[in-house]
């Protein structure tokens, strides 16, 4: 039955198609104008939904299957050993913990969390002249596989 209805419409569509097509190519030759390329609506119909579907294959490829969580949580790594780094150039040091960083500034509200909103594990070391900087990945367990690690930084 959907099949009876479906080639229905395709034949109506094809005519109408049709009859537009000959009234302009009429309009053409009585203008002297060249002809004009026309695309029937089936086509046009079938380029729009490969397109949307591509579309959509990306937008779930990068947020779903791909690894965002990953590239966002090394950004926010980058990010704050950026800080750290102006920390230290201003103090002497790097702070003892990680939420000394963000000083009441609105922008920093969730620097100190990952992708996942899970803490950054931060661990101070040499008193003050290096430290560890961890996220401990979509699992929130730490020493696992899929942890995300900084750099230890010394001087």
């Amino acid at each position: 039955m959907l099949e009876l209805i479906g080639e229905l419409l395709f034949w109506r569509e094809d005519y109408k198609f049709s009859k537009r097509k000959k009234a302009r190519r009429v309009h053409e030759k009585e203008n002297k104008l060249p002809k004009t390329f026309m695309i029937h609506p089936v086509w046009k119909l079938l380029g729009i939904i490969l397109i949307v579907g591509f579309i959509g294959k990306l937008l779930i490829s990068y947020f779903y299957v791909s690894d965002y969580g990953n590239r966002k949580t090394t950004q926010n790594i980058e990010k704050i050993e950026m800080i750290l780094a102006q920390e230290k150039s201003a103090l002497g040091i790097y702070p003892e913990k990680l939420n000394s960083i963000k000083r009441n500034n609105p922008l920093r509200k969730n620097i100190t969390t990952d992708y996942w909103q899970n803490e950054f594990y931060y661990q101070q070391l040499d008193s003050g002249q290096a430290y560890l900087l961890i996220s401990k990945g979509n699992d929130g367990i730490l020493k696992t596989k899929d942890d995300l690690k900084g750099m230890y930084k010394f001087k």
